[in-house]
């Protein structure tokens, strides 16, 4: 659910001039704590000093994505310039999607990941990316979350590509974690279809056993927990985002009845549908009454 105006309480952008003298950007605060960062440094140095004590060096062009417990300062040099993007946990959630990728583009997003020495090529391709991200948030007449979050999927997967994630996991295929990787993957194509696990291992080749065997090891989650989280955070999602009912809510997530989607919400969260929608609703007007107090502008 998305207020008149709303795409600016989830998403920011902007085009850093170069400067006469040093600057320090602080970033992840206020109604920012939360959001997904990335700096793209087009022409001179930077510098990220990252909690407790941490200092990581950029020279332009170069790539910074820091996710919000990335808990770091940005620190330009004189001359430097650059984009600064930021989206929300519910940008970056559509940005996502739900497609093969999807999985991968996750467990990429939960990582700080930058450019450890000049990587020009990587930043021709994201910079017309985050250019038109910054370019849609400055009309203020057609700034559109479909856009914004259309730009965000394609310059995580290319940050993903530049970053050999995709080679690697290409490279990775085989044994158990290739196997949890597949079946994430399954997930994201399949859990509005409510199939049994044995549907998931028959596809992926294992044994329920083995599939139990394989999540419980790396995560310390069943199949079964993996595949009710995903549910979760879709219907999170469209409790927050949508201003549908929730009978169409659970018939759009697959549910037999809005009776047992709602059960099966509270005994996942601790909340029915409507108090959480009702929490959403208040977290948003908090959000609007704190970008109009003063969060709007960037250090």
């Amino acid at each position: 659910m998305v207020s008149d105006g709303g795409i600016h309480h989830h998403a920011h952008g902007e085009w850093r001039e170069p400067s006469l003298s040093h600057r320090t950007l602080r970033f992840q605060k206020g109604i920012y704590a939360d959001f997904h960062h990335l700096f793209l440094l087009q022409a001179g140095t930077a510098a990220l000093l990252f909690e407790p004590e941490e200092q990581r060096s950029l020279q332009g062009p170069a790539l910074a994505y820091l996710p919000p417990q990335a808990r770091c300062e940005l620190r330009m040099a004189a001359g430097a310039a650059g984009f600064l993007i930021g989206a929300s946990p519910q940008i970056m959630v559509d940005a996502i999607g739900d497609q093969a990728e999807s999985y991968a583009l996750r467990t990429f997003s939960e990582r700080p990941w930058l450019t450890d020495e000049p990587r020009p090529h990587a930043v021709e391709e994201t910079q017309p990316l985050v250019a038109g991200f910054v370019r849609e948030l400055g009309d203020p007449s057609r700034a559109s979350w479909m856009v914004i979050s259309a730009y965000l999927r394609l310059i995580l997967m290319t940050l993903w590509r530049t970053g050999g994630s995709e080679a690697a996991e290409q490279r990775g295929r085989g044994g158990g974690a290739s196997t949890l990787q597949r079946y994430r993957q399954l997930v994201e194509i399949w859990f509005r279809q409510h199939r049994p696990i044995s549907d998931y291992a028959r596809e992926l080749g294992v044994t329920t056993d083995r599939l139990h065997s394989i999540c419980s090891s790396a995560l310390a989650r069943s199949p079964v927990q993996l595949l009710h989280e995903r549910v979760v955070q879709e219907a999170k999602l469209r409790l927050e985002r949508s201003a549908r009912t929730v009978q169409e809510i659970s018939d759009s997530l697959g549910f037999r009845d809005p009776t047992y989607f709602s059960h099966f919400f509270k005994k996942k969260t601790g909340f029915s549908p409507a108090t959480y929608r009702d929490f959403a609703r208040k977290a948003e007007v908090a959000r609007s009454d704190m970008l109009s107090s003063g969060y709007s502008d960037w250090p």
